[in-house]
């Protein structure tokens, strides 16, 4: 029995020394193609001193979940030799994407370099081009009646989601309430609060009411909520959903 559970605990051992040592080849891999651009499998069981067998092993799965392609062949003017030269791989965006983007720091950067160089003026007047820009397409009701600024809520947040915010309007007391469901700078905004006062502001500004922000999700809350008291929508043009209480928590 005890040579049966040594034997047991070698075989484990063993594959997971398997499992380790091809998660480091695969890492590898990924990261030549990423230096060096596309390489086909004896160039880089070449440069990691395996065999081009194995190294195919790891491309093929690249390959299958998208995270590698085979790139297009490649010859040079002079190479006259029979055959088709040997296929090459190269990373895809969804492989690219597995290294990280460090946008929110990048973005991060650029602000408090803007700060330094122009001070919170300049933040702030950057904040309000971006919020314009998002709302850009969105026209100022033209009348005060329920039916136009429900139109113009509405195009406010088709506009937000457009930019990847998830954005929704639902009547809520006396008033009705914009809700972002995900907040793609958040990680910035948290940093450079005038990002989310520019959009409250161009959002007044478009519905021509005060607005009351209540949660964000840069200060920690699961959604951004911002109240817009318009008591002629709720009261005489109900065909937004109606929602039972003000989202002052963010927590849904």
């Amino acid at each position: 029995m005890q040579e049966v559970r040594t034997h047991m605990s070698q075989t484990h051992h063993g594959l997971s020394d398997t499992r380790s040592t091809d998660g480091e080849t695969r890492r590898q891999i990924m990261e030549l193609l990423l230096q060096k651009g596309a390489l086909s499998a004896t160039e880089l069981g070449h440069i990691l001193g395996l065999s081009a067998t194995g190294i195919r092993r790891h491309l093929d799965n690249l390959v299958d979940e998208g995270s590698a392609e085979i790139a297009p062949a490649r010859r040079s003017a002079g190479d006259r030799s029979r055959g088709r030269p040997a296929k090459s791989f190269r990373l895809t965006e969804h492989g690219r994407g597995q290294f990280g983007h460090n946008y929110d720091s990048l973005a991060a950067q650029a602000l408090s370099t803007l700060r330094e160089t122009g001070g919170d003026e300049a933040v702030m007047a950057f904040a309000r081009k971006r919020a314009a820009d998002i709302v850009s397409g969105v026209e100022t009701p033209s009348d005060e009646d329920a039916e136009s600024l429900e139109k113009a809520a509405q195009a406010v947040v088709d506009a937000f989601s457009k930019n990847g915010y998830a954005a929704t309007v639902t009547n809520a007391g006396q008033g009705v309430q914009i809700c972002q469901h995900h907040c793609p700078i958040a990680g910035v905004a948290a940093e450079f609060p005038e990002l989310c006062e520019a959009e409250h502001e161009v959002i007044a500004s478009l519905l021509g009411h005060h607005v009351q922000p209540l949660a964000s999700i840069a200060d920690g809350h699961g959604i951004c909520t911002t109240n817009i008291p318009i008591t002629s929508i709720v009261k005489t043009h109900p065909h937004l959903p109606k929602k039972g209480a003000v989202h002052d928590s963010g927590d849904e």
